[in-house]
C-alpha cells in the first residue's frame, strides 16, 4: 500500500511541476505585457486608446492582454503566428510539394513548422513596422527620432512575437494544454476585472441604467452555461464488435460508441476569423491614414478599414461566412471518415445497418458534416450576440462574444487534459508494475 501511495505521490507531483511551469510562463507573458517600446509616452497612448475600444484596435488590445495599449514588447502578441499557421494549412492542402512534405511524418512537420516560423517573422515585421508608422503619426506619442523609433520598434515587437511563440511550444510541451491558447486565454482573462470595474463605475455615475448592468450580467452568465452545454453536446454513433478469435479465446460480440462532439473544431474557427479580419483591416487603417480612435478617413483603404468595425454590416457578414467557412475547414483538416471506417473494419467493427468500408466512411461523413454545419451556426451566434447587442441595444463598451467563447472552451479543454493527463500516467504506472510482477513471478 505504501508503494502505491508513492507511485501516486509521484504522479501528483509530476502534475504539480507542469502546473507550477504553466502558472510561471504565464507570468512571465504578463510581466512583459508590462514593458514598454522605448520613445512612447504609454500615458498618452492609453488614453487614445480608451476611445477605441469598440473597434479594431480594441480588439488588438484585447487578445494581447491589454499590451497594444500599453505598447509593450507583446504589443502584436500572438496574431502572427496564427495567420502564418493559417496560410501554411492551407498551403499544405493547395500546394503539391507542401501537401507531399505534410505525408512525410515528423521530418515533413519540422519542415513545415520552420515555414511557419519564417511566415510569423514576416508577418510580425510588417505589422511591427505599420504600428511605428501609425504611433509616429501621432502628436505627442513618440519622443525620439524617427527612423532610431521604426527600428526600436520592429525589432522589440517582432522578437516579443517570436518569443511568444517559443513560450507557447514551451508550455505544450511542458506544461498542460495547449500553449498557445492558453496564451490568448490569459490575455483575454486579464481585462475581465478592467471590464467589471468599468461595468460598476458606470452605474455609479449614472451614464448605464442599474437594471441594463443586471441584465448584462444575467445575459453573460446565461451565455457562458449555454456555451459549457452546447460543449458537453455529442452525437453517439452505435458500433458493434462481431465475435473474433483472439489467440485460444472466443470474444463475445460487443456493443458500444463512437461519439463526435457538436463543436469538432473547438475554439480554433473565431480564432482565425478574427486573426483574418484583423490583419488587412489594422493595415489597411493604418496606410489609410486613419489614426488611434479616428472615426472617420478620406483615403479609400481608410473608408474600407471603418467598414469593418465592430457591428458594421460588412464586418458582421464577413466574421460569420469566415467562422463558418473554418469550422468545415478545420474538421475537414484534422477528421478523416475514411480512416476511421478503415479502421472499425480492421478490427472487425461495423455500424449497425451500414456496411463495412465506403458505406461507413460515407455515412460518418454525412454526420460529421452534419454536426459540422450546426456546430458552425452555434459558434457564430455566439460570437455576433455580443456584437448586435453593441450596435443594436446601444451598450457602451464592447462586449466579446469570441473572448467569452475562447474563455469558457479553453478553460473546459484545460480541465479535460488535466483529467486525461493524471488518467494515462496511472494507467503507465500500473502497466509497469504489472510488468514488473511477472518478471518476479517468473524468476
Amino acid at each position: 500500500m505504501a508503494n502505491s501511495s508513492s507511485k501516486i505521490s509521484s504522479i501528483s507531483v509530476d502534475l504539480k511541476n507542469r502546473i507550477m511551469f504553466l502558472i510561471g510562463a504565464l507570468f512571465v507573458f504578463r510581466v512583459g505585457s508590462h514593458i514598454p517600446v522605448p520613445g512612447v509616452d504609454a500615458v498618452a497612448l492609453n488614453r487614445l486608446f480608451e476611445s477605441a475600444n469598440n473597434g479594431i484596435l480594441g480588439m488588438l488590445n484585447m487578445f494581447s492582454g491589454g499590451s497594444l495599449s500599453r505598447f509593450s514588447v507583446f504589443a502584436i502578441g500572438i496574431m502572427p503566428y496564427i495567420s502564418a499557421s493559417i496560410v501554411m494549412q492551407l498551403a499544405t492542402e493547395i500546394i503539391p510539394s507542401l501537401k507531399a512534405l505534410k505525408k512525410e511524418g515528423e521530418a515533413g512537420r519540422r519542415v513545415i513548422t520552420k515555414y511557419t516560423r519564417i511566415g510569423t517573422v514576416l508577418l510580425a515585421g510588417v505589422q511591427s513596422f505599420a504600428a511605428a508608422v501609425m504611433l509616429f503619426r501621432q502628436p505627442g506619442l513618440v519622443g525620439i527620432a524617427q527612423y532610431e523609433f521604426y527600428l526600436s520598434t520592429v525589432v522589440c515587437l517582432t522578437t516579443g512575437t517570436m518569443f511568444l511563440m517559443w513560450l507557447g511550444e514551451q508550455i505544450t510541451e511542458r506544461g498542460v494544454g495547449n500553449g498557445i491558447s492558453l496564451i490568448i486565454c490569459a490575455g483575454i482573462a486579464a481585462g475581465i476585472p478592467g471590464a467589471i470595474g468599468k461595468l460598476f463605475t458606470m452605474t455609479a455615475e449614472g451614464s448605464l441604467n442599474p437594471l441594463l448592468a443586471v441584465l448584462i450580467v444575467a445575459g453573460a452568465l446565461a451565455l457562458v452555461y449555454a456555451v459549457v452545454y452546447i460543449e458537453s453536446a455529442q452525437r453517439k454513433v452505435p458500433i458493434h464488435f462481431a465475435k473474433r478469435q483472439v489467440g485460444n479465446r472466443m470474444m463475445q460480440g460487443q456493443n458500444t460508441v463512437l461519439p463526435f462532439k457538436l463543436n469538432m473544431a473547438g475554439v480554433i474557427p473565431p480564432i482565425f476569423a478574427s486573426s483574418i479580419i484583423l490583419f488587412p483591416t489594422t493595415i489597411m487603417s493604418w496606410v489609410g491614414g486613419q489614426g488611434i480612435g479616428t472615426q472617420s478617413s478620406s483615403s479609400f483603404l481608410g473608408k474600407l478599414a471603418l467598414y469593418f468595425q465592430h457591428g458594421q454590416p460588412l464586418y458582421i457578414i464577413f466574421f460569420a461566412s469566415a467562422v463558418i467557412f473554418f469550422c468545415f475547414f478545420y474538421t475537414a483538416l484534422v477528421f478523416s471518415p475514411r480512416e476511421i471506417a478503415e479502421n472499425l473494419k480492421k478490427q472487425g467493427a461495423f455500424v449497425p445497418g451500414i456496411r463495412p468500408g465506403e458505406n461507413t466512411s460515407r455515412y460518418i461523413e454525412s454526420v460529421v458534416l452534419r454536426l459540422t454545419f450546426y456546430g458552425a451556426l452555434y459558434i457564430t451566434i455566439v460570437c455576433l450576440i455580443p456584437e448586435l447587442l453593441v450596435s443594436f441595444a446601444n451598450i457602451p463598451f464592447y462586449l466579446g462574444g469570441t473572448s467569452l467563447l475562447i474563455l469558457v472552451v479553453v478553460s473546459i479543454d484545460f480541465t479535460a487534459q488535466v483529467a486525461s493527463y493524471r488518467m494515462s500516467q496511472q494507467y503507465q504506472q500500473y502497466e509497469g508494475d504489472k510488468y514488473l510482477a511477472n518478471k518476479l513471478g517468473k524468476k
